[in-house]
């Protein structure tokens, strides 16, 4: 399936730049060495999840397949690399033909990850694998961010819906990206339209505290905006005073107004007051939506408030006090040889810090208990013991430079909140702690 499958805009532009300097001044170098078709095996994972984070969500895999499939030097691109002397004339021969033609195997997308887990594993000769480093890890660092920060807001919401409205509140381009690891991570709407061109996300939005300045009188702004979106639509109720806006609100509306806003105050106190205050008016259908810089523990307080849903921007975007997940892409294996056929050596990284590795082609599976419960996430490099040979987590993504597991969105989502309910229900705790499955190796 491609993206015009999906109904997806297939005109993404190159991503070949997407990347540090230094992978192409690596790749000069092992092209005149000789050692640049050697078969390597790179992977992404995290050494360690955010303090007190309890499991991490991985996001961006659908945007990391675009990126590979569309990482390529054109000319523009060639004459920038030859202008500055970035790289000589034999590699930009080299990568004027690059495309990448490995494979890549992965954790699916929405799928929870722990200290270890290969989330992906690039397959390919060192020269195009070598190549991709930066553009992987920007985007699942980022994504994965938003989504466990979404994830653990999403849990905390129960089953009220959450709204993604932080595009004012980070980079352009990275709020479309946001947007769609929030709705990986539970969210259900988003109020960038960007988004919802992109991804097809629904989207939401009525109206700000300037469209009520903007009128005479807040009866005259909430009377412009009903007309104009009905009844059912939601009104902003704090410019003023809340509760004679909300009086306002019902007499223009009438008693089936859609919902009221609250953006500012004490929500757990205002909630109470305007819930019944919009009961005692006969508009007992009419739903409370609150925002105002809301994070997963401002949420959770307002479990037991009458609130029907929550608007979440900065928190939530710049990954609610995280927002990066540390992944790194290290090689792990590579051939004794440019020999298509030459056996892999495991290769590490020696460090006398935190920086260290494990060599070796990693498999990855989840020890589940009696109950079906998950209990430890084990990875390890040779053959995969028969009791978990079915409980394998990779999944292939792209074979032979093909990309071979695009999927809408909604399976993302419908996956995570699969793998979410198949944790520990301490996974689901706000308070800090480690992580909630224990990371085992087994060694070939």
């Amino acid at each position: 399936m491609d993206t015009a499958d999906l109904g997806l805009p297939v005109d993404v532009p190159s991503t070949a730049l997407f990347t540090d300097r230094y992978e192409l001044t690596m790749l000069q170098a092992a092209l005149r060495a000789g050692t640049a078709d050697r078969r390597s095996v790179f992977e992404v994972f995290t050494r360690r999840l955010p303090e007190g984070r309890r499991y991490g969500v991985v996001a961006g895999t659908g945007r990391v397949l675009d990126a590979v499939e569309n990482f390529r030097f054109d000319a523009d691109v060639l004459d920038f690399l030859a202008q500055q002397r970035i790289v000589d004339e034999p590699t930009l021969g080299w990568l004027a033909d690059y495309r990448f033609r490995g494979d890549i195997w992965g954790y699916p997308e929405g799928e929870v990850y722990f200290p270890g887990s290969p989330i992906i594993r690039v397959e390919g000769t060192f020269a195009e694998a070598v190549l991709l480093e930066t553009v992987i890890l920007s985007i699942l660092n980022h994504d994965s961010a938003v989504a466990a920060a979404a994830s653990r807001m999403s849990t905390a919401a129960g089953d009220r819906p959450l709204i993604e409205m932080g595009a004012r509140r980070t980079h352009e381009l990275a709020a479309v990206a946001a947007a769609r690891a929030a709705y990986v991570g539970g969210f259900t709407t988003t109020s960038d339209l960007a988004a919802g061109f992109r991804y097809n996300i629904p989207t939401v939005g009525t109206s700000a505290h300037a469209f009520t300045l903007l009128h005479d009188s807040e009866r005259d702004a909430f009377t412009a905006q009903v007309q104009a979106h009905g009844s059912d639509t939601t009104l902003l109720v704090d410019t003023y005073d809340v509760a004679e806006a909300v009086r306002t609100a019902v007499e223009v509306a009438g008693k089936d107004l859609g919902a009221v806003r609250i953006d500012s105050g004490d929500l757990l106190l205002l909630a109470h007051r305007v819930r019944q205050q919009l009961d005692e008016l006969g508009a007992k259908n009419t739903k409370i939506v609150v925002t105002s810089d809301l994070d997963e523990y401002a949420i959770a307080s307002l479990a037991a408030a009458p609130v029907d849903a929550y608007g979440v921007g900065t928190q939530l975007v710049t990954g609610s006090g995280h927002p990066t997940s540390s992944m790194v892409y290290k090689l792990v294996a590579r051939a004794v040889s440019d020999d298509a056929d030459a056996p892999l050596l495991p290769v590490a990284k020696k460090s006398m810090g935190a920086k260290t590795s494990v060599g070796g082609r990693k498999w990855a599976a989840r020890r589940v208990d009696e109950q079906g419960v998950a209990e430890a996430e084990v990875i390890g490099t040779g053959e995969v013991p028969e009791q978990l040979a079915d409980r394998q987590l990779l999944v292939e993504l792209v074979r032979g430079g093909e990309i071979v597991a695009r999927e809408p969105l909604d399976a993302a989502r419908d996956r995570h909140i699969a793998a979410r309910a198949g944790l520990p229900l301490s996974a689901t705790q706000l308070s800090r702690g480690e992580p909630v499955l224990p990371t085992e190796y087994a060694r070939s």
